[in-house]
């Protein structure tokens, strides 16, 4: 599967099905599979190998996300990728939901973000560009922070942290503390302020929630708006008036980049806006190995039409993760694909109405 994983060796891919039959004998091949998979097809009624030859016929398996929080991450290294070893990583989701996911990357999650690198390419990131750049958002167990570092290196520049736990401000928000949350946010603020003052900066990522309280300060909007030249935004969902307002009339003259992703489905980028689009911001996930499909929330194994409002589906097909038809907590538009890409895209992201005020997105 190592021959035909990433964005340049994916040229030669002429179906998706190849890279699931890639998928099958890679994950579940003694040579090459984790134990955890390996187990599984002791126990399935199919063998995968043999019976998977097309992407619908992933439906065949079960959503295994809910018990593979539970099960020692290392199962999951493929064997595959023992010349990698030296080099694992262990990433963790927020736990909006509950118990954390947890994810092993050796090599996946770094190839991949050559998909992401050309986007933000089409939006005036490039190399030469000038000024450092700085994360507010989780690091620690999270990948994006480790991600976000890793774009910056790649145009050699420096990479600043603001760290936070998310976890905790979803807790004492549900505690009802609020002026604790105001309290913290303020903290990390003030951090931002003193690096943008001091330091040669660029490029920000940004969670929404904090964005918007950064809004609040008049002194910190001047800073970013004499300095910075894009701000990347991920974490939460933000609302089509809320990214109106920030790039008409608060930030005006700031490029923004939406990223969509979480632990499970890697990073799906912002593409250019089309002249025919109805949204801002139109996410696309690294196809054929990320795959988001917006399906029925009753049927899941039916799309929803184009410019229907749909729960999110994430398939993964990479070297180190096999995750197939997870249902996620999210609902969006499905967007038909444009010129230069394959896979449909999804707009207006958001918590399912279904669990509207059962969770809690807090600053991530």
């Amino acid at each position: 599967m190592l021959d035909i994983f990433g964005m340049e060796e994916s040229k030669k891919i002429k179906s998706i099905d190849e890279v699931v039959q890639a998928t099958m004998k890679w994950h579940f091949s003694e040579e090459t599979g984790s134990e955890f998979w390996l187990n599984k097809k002791k126990k399935l009624s199919f063998d995968p190998i043999k019976d998977i030859k097309k992407f619908e016929q992933l439906n065949l398996f079960d959503d295994y996300t809910e018990e593979m929080k539970n099960i020692d991450v290392t199962k999951f290294i493929p064997r595959g990728l023992k010349n990698f070893y030296g080099d694992v990583n262990v990433f963790e989701s927020g736990g909006t939901t509950g118990s954390p996911q947890r994810i092993i990357d050796t090599y996946s999650r770094r190839k991949a973000l050559d998909w992401v690198d050309k986007h933000f390419i089409d939006f005036g990131v490039s190399k030469e560009l000038e000024g450092n750049w700085i994360h507010v958002g989780p690091t620690g167990p999270h990948i994006v922070g480790t991600s976000i570092g890793r774009l910056a290196k790649s145009r050699q520049k420096v990479c600043y942290y603001i760290d936070f736990d998310p976890r905790w401000v979803k807790k004492i928000s549900k505690l009802g503390q609020k002026d604790i949350v105001v309290q913290y946010v303020n903290h990390i603020l003030d951090q931002v302020e003193d690096i943008l003052r001091t330091q040669n900066i660029s490029v920000m990522f940004i969670t929404p929630a904090v964005l918007e309280a950064l809004s609040k300060r008049q002194e910190l909007c001047e800073i970013i708006n004499k300095k910075i030249s894009t701000i990347i935004w991920a974490g939460t969902s933000m609302s089509e008036e809320n990214l109106y307002a920030f790039e008409n009339y608060i930030f005006e003259n700031i490029n923004f980049i939406g990223l969509y992703g979480n632990t499970l489905m890697g990073i799906a980028p912002q593409r250019k806006r089309n002249k025919d689009d109805k949204f801002l911001c139109v996410y696309q996930s690294f196809y054929p190995f990320s795959v988001v499909e917006v399906v029925d929330k009753t049927k899941h194994n039916q799309l929803v039409e184009y410019s229907a409002t749909g729960q999110i589906c994430v398939t993964l097909m990479t070297p180190d993760i096999f995750i197939p038809k997870h249902l996620e907590r999210d609902q969006a538009v499905r967007i038909k694909p444009v010129d230069g890409y394959l896979q449909d895209g999804v707009a207006d992201l958001k918590p399912l109405d279904s669990i509207k005020g059962k969770i809690f997105e807090g600053v991530y």
